[in-house]
């Protein structure tokens, strides 16, 4: 480990940390706040999302020698807002233990990955760059709302990217990330007041209460999002990557991390497309390990203190964060596409997987990527019938 570690592998795992830290936590106070839910229960979902999957991130990543990052499903904590206005808190939780139990027998059943070998990887990736595209645009409107701290770390970005040379001694993203933090202190835009002193995290345990209603709202939506929508994301970059993800083994995971999680009122577990995107957007694909590990210290490491990082991150202006993870994001997006159209194979099929899922309209509690993938593999079933046959 030592020998395979290096700076390239770290930025990685920090750029990866950095974006699990601010928007998707965003999402979770959002959620959590618009169903009432009190300072201590969000401090505590916030420490078990992170804590708990840092350490099956370096369980699994030790285990496998493959960057296995692992995070909570942000289109289920979506799903939870609606939810939580006439559930109580207490039968959602019950619904997270019940997804958990169904992610277990599914992910023993072997069943998920008879499904992941079903789909074509065309449609697959196309559905993974509906979902990362936003992180290419979130760059031209950091650039349009925030020129001043946007502009500089695009041109720091460039530059370093020009030759490769200067990218190996600093990289590029890294340039960045340091020009755009000398652009946030020198414009004093850092919000000091969201910056507050040193407070370790206090877990709250909620007994769960079991609801005919929250399991029949909670648990299959849950489920799809976590082994078809976001786990499906994270197979498909892994395996774009050339990494062989052990699609079973990683339900069973997520089913342990689940259970864990929702004794101190998280959301589930799942395998994250866009932290491992960026684990394994430049490096060496046998070193790309290391830094899912030093991803999941430094998740640990936030879930343990996580009132005081969260105030740090989102003390920034959200122009910083969006164009950090817009960059790092360029080259996973560019070979999400190049994998959806450039074989030939399934293109009709990858363009409307991209379309539906870009388009993030949901039906029956089930999220946008979802419906992607079914309506690129029924088009291509449809009108591409011939690639099947190739494939």
């Amino acid at each position: 480990m030592r020998a395979d570690f290096g700076g390239t592998y770290f930025v990685n795992a920090l750029i990866g940390f950095i974006f699990a830290a601010t928007g998707p936590v965003a999402v979770i106070l959002s959620v959590g706040t618009g169903g009432g839910l009190s300072a201590a229960q969000l401090a505590s979902w916030v420490f078990a999302v992170f804590f708990v999957n840092g350490v099956v991130t370096l369980l699994m990543t030790w285990r496998y020698s493959t960057p296995l990052a692992f995070g909570w499903t942000i289109p289920g904590t979506v799903l939870v807002g609606p939810a939580l206005q006439h559930l109580s808190f207490a039968e959602v939780i019950g619904a997270f233990y019940a997804t958990s139990a169904l992610i277990l027998v599914l992910g023993l059943s072997g069943w998920v990955k008879r499904v992941m070998s079903a789909l074509p990887m065309p449609i697959v990736m196309g559905m993974v760059a509906g979902v990362f595209l936003r992180f290419g645009l979130d760059i031209v409107r950091a650039l349009q709302s925030d020129a001043a701290i946007a502009a500089p770390m695009v041109a720091a970005f460039v530059l370093l990217s020009a030759r490769a040379d200067w990218g190996r001694r600093l990289p590029p993203v890294i340039g960045a990330l340091l020009v755009g933090a000398l652009a946030v202190g020198l414009s004093g835009r850092l919000d000091a007041a969201g910056v507050g002193a040193l407070a370790l995290a206090q877990p709250v345990h909620t007994a769960p209460v079991w609801s005919f209603a929250a399991m029949l709202e909670l648990v299959i939506p849950l489920a799809i999002t976590v082994l078809v929508v976001q786990n499906g994301q994270g197979v498909a970059v892994l395996k774009n990557a050339g990494h062989e993800p052990p699609v079973n083994t990683i339900a069973l995971a997520c089913s342990l991390g689940a259970a864990v999680s929702a004794a101190f009122g998280a959301v589930s577990s799942c395998l994250t497309g866009p932290t491992n995107g960026l684990l394994t957007s430049s490096g060496e694909k046998g070193r790309h390990y290391t830094g899912a590990l030093m991803f999941g210290v430094l998740a640990i490491v936030f879930g343990l203190v996580a009132p005081t990082f969260t105030g740090l991150m989102l003390a920034a202006p959200k122009e910083f964060i969006m164009v950090l993870g817009g960059l790092a994001m360029l080259r996973v997006l560019q070979g999400a596409f190049v994998a959806s159209f450039g074989a030939g194979r399934f293109s009709l099929g990858a363009l409307v997987s991209l379309l539906v899922t870009v388009a993030d309209i949901g039906l029956f509690n089930i999220g946008a990527a979802f419906w992607g993938l079914v309506a690129g593999f029924a088009v291509s079933w449809w009108m591409e019938r011939s690639d099947f046959g190739k494939a």
